[in-house]
Formats: C-alpha cells, structure tokens, sequence
C-alpha cells in the first residue's frame, strides 16, 4: 500500500519550498512508486547531472524524469535545454515523463507519459537567456501537455488513490506497439488520435475527421494528401486496437477520455 505523506528531509538544511518540494518528491519517488512498465517496486534515483532523466528501474532499464508541482499541470511544462531534448528525441532516448502533483505533507496525483507520445512537435523553444543573465545565451524549452492524447496519460495515482500495478502496467503496455513506430511517422499518428480525442464522442466518422483537414495541412505544409493520410493513420490505429472500424466510413474509440 502506498503511503502518500512525505518523510522528513531534515527541511532546515534547505533554502526555500521550491527546494524543499523538490527534495521531498524525490524522496517519495524512490521510497514508494514502482516502475508503470514492468511493475518493479522501486525506482533508483540518478545523479544529479544525468541529462535529463530523474530516475530509472533497474529491473527494465526505463527511464523516467520528474515535473512536480503544487498547482494542476496546465497546458505546458517548462523543461531543460532545448538541444538536450531534442537529440534525446532523435536518438529515440528520450525518458518518460513523471508529473507529480502535491499538496501540503503528501502526494496527490501522479501520472506517467511514456516516451513514444513524445515527438518534436510537442517540444517548444523557449527564447534565449539575456546576456545579463547567469547562463546568458542558454535555451531551454517547454513540453506542451496538450499535444499528448488522453491514452499517453498512464495514471498512477490520482486523488491519493493508487491504481492497481496490474492495471497500471495494462495501460502502459497497451501503447507499446507505438514505441516500434519510427520517430518520422510518429507524429502523424499521434495527431490523428489527438483529433480522435478532440471529437469527444465514442463513435465518430472518416468526414468528422476531414473536418480537420486544413488544419492538419497548417501542420504539415509539404503534404498534399491529406485525406488519404487521415486514411493511413486510421488504418494503423486499427491495427493497434486505439480504435475500431464499423463499416461505411464509421469508428469507434476503444479507450476512455479520461481513467476509468
């Protein structure tokens, strides 16, 4: 069973909450929450200049990085350097990301996105440190959470309720097929689900979908068939079993919007 108070980090050798708050879901991480893919019951902290991964198991060898924050994740989270990211993305390295909500004394949501829902298109720029600055020059960059589909959220804990280990490692392995994908066809596939999610409904239809056809034409501007790619990636999320097709240019979607 999962205790969700935070242990004494002796507080007074450190300077300020935002460090406390670091220090303590840190702790937290390593003494109570198992690995979301193979269900290892403790998680080994890296040190402290391993770019940027947190933590990893070592029974999978996964990795994972943590965002901790007392107020919910809204639509982005700001992140490391941007050309650290982006080579960890192209090197298909990239962790998976661990975002962990608290409140006073304690844990009250956590969630995992595993690395394959994550492509360039979801990490932004942010502008340059000014020269006056510290770092005068460095870039960093943000992870826009909004561009991740409802099933790359694995739900872990959610209002100091722990899911089951079994439970969580189905929804884990139900996405592992993606991970397979090349990072260069990745991304019209998660487009195309988060357009799924964005329809909001179980059942929906191929014209729904061309509904969004000029904006997926904003996205990638050097394509010019837009409709039989919907098409494809329809097709694929088939073969996943993300979705189910009914016939006559009508679907379903086989995962809920939200943890069930």
């Amino acid at each position: 069973m999962i205790d969700y108070e935070f242990s004494d980090v002796g507080q007074a050798s450190f300077r300020g909450p935002t460090q406390i708050a670091r220090v303590q879901t840190e702790a937290w991480v390593v003494r109570e929450l198992f690995c979301p893919a193979c269900g290892q019951t403790a998680l080994r902290q890296l040190p402290n200049n391993a770019p940027v991964a947190d933590f990893d198991c070592e029974s999978c060898a996964e990795q994972f990085e943590l965002k901790s924050a007392k107020t919910p994740f809204g639509r982005k989270v700001v992140d490391g350097a941007y050309g650290t990211m982006m080579a960890r993305l192209e090197a298909e390295t990239a962790p998976n990301l661990m975002l962990l909500r608290y409140e006073a004394g304690g844990v009250r949501d956590v969630d995992v996105v595993p690395r394959q829902f994550f492509r360039p298109s979801i990490i932004e720029r942010r502008r340059p440190l000014g020269p006056n600055a510290r770092r005068a020059g460095w870039v960093g960059c943000n992870i826009l959470l909004d561009r991740i589909p409802a099933i790359g959220r694995v739900g872990i804990v959610r209002d100091r309720t722990a899911r089951s280990v079994e439970t969580v490692m189905q929804d884990w392995e139900r996405t592992s097929a993606l991970r397979r994908k090349p990072l260069s066809t990745r991304g019209w596939l998660l487009d195309v689900l988060m357009l799924v999610d964005g329809l909001g409904q179980d059942d929906f239809s191929l014209v729904d979908l061309y509904g969004f056809e000029d904006d997926l034409a904003v996205l990638y501007p050097g394509n010019s068939n837009i409709r039989p790619k919907i098409r494809q990636q329809l097709q694929v999320l088939r073969d996943t079993e993300f979705i189910a097709f009914l016939g006559r240019g009508r679907y379903r979607r086989l995962y809920p919007l939200g943890l069930e």
